[in-house]
């Protein structure tokens, strides 16, 4: 992640200053982070891939080999601020196509409220397990399982958590 942040601050020209300033987090966030110091959390990645006005995923990608197979709990994994919500990338579309694919795993807590993604984006949820009300703020739905929500993603948005093991394939589809 932090050879991510650094290319691809470098390529839109920002300081670390600057990055941290339009992101919203401490230039000494911003610094550690691209030294591979600290340990973000999903609400300071989101903020800084808005502010380097790129997908998610980016962030946080490796190079991927020709055929990629992602074992059941591996994949670079990052956990909410103050929510029991832990995501779980399992592909980024890099520069062929526009989205993240995500297994989300969470339980019972405060609600997750999310900022807006990129302009364009499309969020879209698949229930496997437990519960969850989610969707843009203010028209949440309760979704379980098999239950599938797509909605624009680029406006706050909310999720919460029904039911303890909550599993959620999210795809981030960016325009």
């Amino acid at each position: 992640m932090a050879a991510n942040l650094r290319r691809l601050r470098e390529e839109r020209g920002l300081s670390i200053g600057e990055l941290a300033r339009r992101a919203g987090v401490a230039k000494s966030t911003a610094s550690q982070l691209e030294a591979g110091a600290g340990n973000p959390s999903i609400e300071t990645l989101w903020a800084l891939a808005v502010a380097l006005e790129v997908p998610f995923g980016r962030l946080v990608e490796t190079a991927a080999p020709a055929v990629r197979l992602v074992r059941a709990g591996e994949g670079p994994s990052v956990a909410a601020d103050a929510t029991a919500y832990r995501a779980r990338l399992l592909s980024s579309s890099g520069r062929r196509a526009a989205h993240d694919l995500f297994v989300i795993d969470a339980d019972p807590g405060p609600p997750r409220d999310a900022p807006a993604h990129l302009p364009g984006t499309i969020e879209h949820l698949v229930v496997l397990a437990g519960a969850m009300r989610a969707g843009p703020a203010g028209h949440e739905v309760e979704l379980g399982p098999g239950d599938y929500l797509a909605f624009s993603a680029d406006g706050p948005h909310r999720y919460e958590t029904l039911a303890p093991g909550t599993a959620v394939v999210m795809v981030l589809e960016h325009a």
